[in-house]
Protein backbone atom coordinates (compact mmCIF):
# COMPACT_ATOMS: atom_id res chain seq x y z
CA UNK A 1 0.00 0.00 0.00
CA UNK A 2 3.10 2.50 0.80
CA UNK A 3 4.17 2.25 -2.64
CA UNK A 4 0.83 3.34 -4.42
CA UNK A 5 0.80 6.18 -2.12
CA UNK A 6 4.35 7.27 -3.81
CA UNK A 7 2.67 6.36 -6.74
CA UNK A 8 -0.13 8.54 -6.50
CA UNK A 9 1.68 11.23 -4.23
CA UNK A 10 4.49 11.18 -7.63
CA UNK A 11 1.58 11.37 -10.66
CA UNK A 12 -0.11 14.76 -8.55
CA UNK A 13 3.25 16.24 -8.21
CA UNK A 14 3.49 15.87 -12.37
CA UNK A 15 0.28 17.15 -12.99
CA UNK A 16 0.72 20.27 -10.36
CA UNK A 17 3.91 21.08 -12.06
CA UNK A 18 2.30 20.67 -15.66
CA UNK A 19 -0.26 23.32 -14.66
CA UNK A 20 2.46 26.08 -14.02
CA UNK A 21 3.17 25.80 -17.64
CA UNK A 22 2.70 28.78 -19.39
CA UNK A 23 0.29 28.54 -22.93
CA UNK A 24 2.13 30.12 -25.87
CA UNK A 25 -1.52 31.41 -27.00
CA UNK A 26 -2.21 33.99 -24.06
CA UNK A 27 -1.37 37.16 -23.57
CA UNK A 28 2.24 37.77 -23.02
CA UNK A 29 1.62 40.86 -20.87
CA UNK A 30 5.19 42.01 -21.52
CA UNK A 31 6.41 39.94 -18.75
CA UNK A 32 7.68 36.78 -20.22
CA UNK A 33 10.85 35.96 -20.62
CA UNK A 34 10.66 33.86 -23.79
CA UNK A 35 11.53 35.09 -27.05
CA UNK A 36 8.98 36.67 -29.02
CA UNK A 37 7.56 34.85 -31.90
CA UNK A 38 7.82 35.44 -35.40
CA UNK A 39 4.86 37.47 -35.63
CA UNK A 40 5.75 39.04 -32.31
CA UNK A 41 8.98 40.08 -34.12
CA UNK A 42 7.53 40.96 -37.10
CA UNK A 43 5.15 43.47 -35.18
CA UNK A 44 8.68 45.34 -33.41
CA UNK A 45 10.35 45.77 -36.22
CA UNK A 46 7.49 47.67 -38.31
CA UNK A 47 6.37 49.17 -35.25
CA UNK A 48 10.23 50.78 -35.02
CA UNK A 49 10.38 51.87 -38.87
CA UNK A 50 6.94 53.07 -38.90
CA UNK A 51 7.85 55.37 -35.81
CA UNK A 52 11.55 55.98 -36.49
CA UNK A 53 12.21 54.74 -33.28
CA UNK A 54 14.58 51.76 -31.77
CA UNK A 55 13.56 52.19 -28.12
CA UNK A 56 10.56 49.74 -28.40
CA UNK A 57 9.00 46.97 -26.20
CA UNK A 58 6.49 44.01 -26.57
CA UNK A 59 3.22 45.18 -24.26
CA UNK A 60 0.97 42.17 -24.90
CA UNK A 61 0.03 40.00 -27.99
CA UNK A 62 -3.15 37.58 -28.39
CA UNK A 63 -2.64 35.06 -30.65
CA UNK A 64 -5.28 33.95 -33.54
CA UNK A 65 -5.00 31.87 -36.48
CA UNK A 66 -5.95 34.74 -38.44
CA UNK A 67 -3.20 36.82 -36.97
CA UNK A 68 -1.26 37.72 -34.14
CA UNK A 69 -2.83 41.06 -32.28
CA UNK A 70 0.41 42.83 -30.76
CA UNK A 71 0.49 45.75 -28.38
CA UNK A 72 3.89 47.73 -28.74
CA UNK A 73 5.25 50.28 -26.38
CA UNK A 74 7.25 52.92 -27.86
CA UNK A 75 10.11 55.52 -26.54
CA UNK A 76 10.05 56.06 -23.15
CA UNK A 77 6.73 56.59 -22.39
CA UNK A 78 5.71 53.58 -23.89
CA UNK A 79 3.47 54.99 -26.01
CA UNK A 80 1.14 52.03 -27.22
CA UNK A 81 0.88 50.99 -30.83
CA UNK A 82 -1.25 47.96 -32.46
CA UNK A 83 0.31 45.37 -35.48
CA UNK A 84 -1.29 42.27 -36.99
CA UNK A 85 1.71 40.13 -37.04
CA UNK A 86 1.93 36.48 -39.20
CA UNK A 87 4.27 34.14 -38.91
CA UNK A 88 5.81 34.57 -42.14
CA UNK A 89 6.93 38.05 -40.95
CA UNK A 90 4.43 40.29 -42.24
CA UNK A 91 2.62 42.05 -40.86
CA UNK A 92 -0.91 44.66 -41.20
CA UNK A 93 -2.34 47.58 -39.58
CA UNK A 94 -0.18 49.54 -37.70
CA UNK A 95 -1.67 52.00 -35.77
CA UNK A 96 -1.20 54.48 -32.80
CA UNK A 97 -3.03 53.55 -30.06
CA UNK A 98 -1.87 57.19 -28.13
CA UNK A 99 -4.74 59.97 -28.73
CA UNK A 100 -2.10 62.21 -30.51
CA UNK A 101 -4.41 65.02 -30.32
CA UNK A 102 -3.27 65.91 -26.95
CA UNK A 103 0.28 65.34 -27.63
Amino acid sequence: MNSTYKAAAGILAILALSACVEGTGSSSGGSSSSMPTAAEQACLRDVTRTTNNGDVVLLSSEFSQAGTQVIVGVGEQRARWSCIGYSDGTTADITSLTNEGTL
